[in-house]
């Protein structure tokens, strides 16, 4: 049995901490801050000021890959998620008829809620595992570290991760501290995201620096939350909840009971961004796309303001470098490893495989430079493949949004996929395959049934152009011009 130190109470650290309970080790998680979500879902989310969680109330989705990891492994929180009001959806529910169900099917269903269900849904489970200590209101404040054990190096030889990566770091952290102690543990989970503290508290302790990876989008978010109105419990299934052109976009998140958010993204250099904080700007240019349209006639009742971030990127942290591991006995999850823009909403299913991963294996000598780099491999294996999906998509939107360009050439192909799977099962079903991480988009869209029927559709259409959905140049600077 394992003792493990979680640094972080946001999502992935207490998934870590109860899928490691469930494991039969014990865990320790520091958050920062005092206050535990409750069930008072609205008070919560709209009013607790969360400075180091900015994406707390922004819009989240559980695709299948997380839905799958709650039900298979912590069935109690998926439950309570669906008692607290989180409602699913599966992807060929879009079609009038649902097409006949092939194997696999099921992990093409999402979980629709806000942030706060799922994390008070995690508090809720963690409170009665008897296994788990929560020390709100008690931040770490440093890293205790001792010398690597000897023969640690070579324990990480032979694992086929590369040449040089049986050198150990010779720092092994062996617990944590805080303004009210010290607490040794087997292994530190860093879950305390991008803007934790990790990186200072590495070098503090004399350890080389993680190898960072970052892209910038150049996207900027404008989200404001509704609620349908009494007796409606679900809003329209057409048109399709994401739309866009060549230099805005617009998307409609349904969430939990009756809640939804509509956004409106566009490129950093936009002339008109800060016009979209004004909420009557932003319903006027909300409206110009069709979800949002269709969802703001249903006289939603607005819930806040119009809540703006930016400054996004794809950002890729890792614990080994080319001489090895930085160090030993800290492995990353969520966040601290890969922090993904939210245009595909993969952060939650990565996270909660990073937590899944720690708590299945941390019983095989979690301190060791072997664990360090085996772990490291995993996440390159699984993790690095859907960070770097997400990292090409958000490339050709900023080009798009950047240029106002991409009407031709590839971007109208890639667009037909899409566009194709709206209306035939068969491509949308391995669209879905993608976007909910069942299969990487080069097994799924090289199949020649769905390569044939893309084509198909699009010879059929010889004037199709993508992106054309939503307003013009012109009519776009007269909504934002109030």
């Amino acid at each position: 049995m394992a003792h493990v130190l979680v640094i972080g109470g946001g999502v992935a650290g207490p998934a870590t901490a109860l899928l490691a309970a469930r494991q039969g080790h014990t865990a320790e998680v520091f958050e920062r801050d005092a206050r535990a979500p409750g069930t008072e879902l609205d008070r919560d989310f709209f009013g607790w000021r969360r400075p180091t969680v900015p994406q707390a109330a922004q819009p989240h989705v559980l695709l299948g890959a997380a839905r799958n990891v709650l039900r298979g492994d912590l069935p109690d929180v998926h439950e309570e998620m669906l008692r607290l009001g989180a409602r699913e959806r599966h992807e060929l529910d879009w079609f009038d008829v649902r097409p006949p169900a092939l194997p696999g099917d099921d992990d093409l269903v999402m979980l629709q809620a806000r942030r706060i269900v799922l994390e008070s849904a995690l508090a809720t489970a963690l409170r009665s595992e008897p296994g788990v200590v929560v020390r709100y209101g008690e931040p770490v404040t440093g890293l205790i570290t001792a010398p690597e054990p000897s023969g640690g190096n070579g324990s990480a030889m032979g694992t086929g991760t590369g040449s040089g990566l049986g050198l150990g770091c010779g720092i092994r952290v062996t617990g944590v501290t805080t303004e009210t102690g010290s607490y040794p543990g087997d292994l530190v989970v860093d879950a305390c995201g991008r803007r934790g503290g990790t990186e200072r508290r590495l070098a503090e302790v004399g350890c080389r620096p993680p190898v960072v990876e970052r892209h910038r989008t150049g996207l900027a978010y404008f989200c404001r939350w509704y609620r349908l109105p009494e007796g409606m419990e679900e809003g329209p299934r057409r048109p399709w909840a994401v739309t866009g052109g060549a230099f805005a976009g617009c998307a409609v998140f349904p969430a939990d009971n009756r809640a939804f958010a509509v956004t409106l993204f566009v490129h950093t250099a936009d002339t008109t961004r800060s016009a979209l904080r004004d909420p009557a700007v932003f319903e006027a240019a909300a409206r110009a796309f069709p979800p949002g349209a269709a969802w703001l006639a249903l006289g939603a009742e607005p819930l806040s303001g119009v809540l703006a971030t930016a400054s996004l990127d794809n950002r890729w942290s890792a614990l080994v470098d080319e001489r090895g591991p930085v160090v030993t006995g800290l492995v990353p999850v969520g966040d601290s490893i890969t922090h993904t823009n939210p245009t595909l909403g993969q952060g939650t299913s990565l996270a909660l495989w990073a937590a899944r991963r720690v708590a299945r294996t941390v019983h095989r000598d979690p301190g060791s430079a072997k664990y360090a780099v085996e772990h490291h491999a995993w996440a390159q294996r699984t993790l690095k493949p859907w960070f770097d999906f997400q990292v090409v998509a958000d490339a050709a939107i900023g080009e798009r949004f950047a240029t106002r360009a991409g009407r031709g050439g590839t971007a109208r192909e890639v667009s037909a996929l899409f566009d194709c799977a709206l209306e035939d099962p068969e491509v949308m079903r391995a669209r879905a395959r993608v976007r909910h991480l069942v299969e990487p988009p080069e097994r799924a869209y090289a199949d020649p049934e769905v390569r044939a029927r893309v084509g198909r559709w699009l010879a059929a259409r010889p004037d199709y152009a993508p992106n054309a959905t939503g307003p013009d140049r012109g009519e776009w600077e007269k909504l934002t011009a109030g």
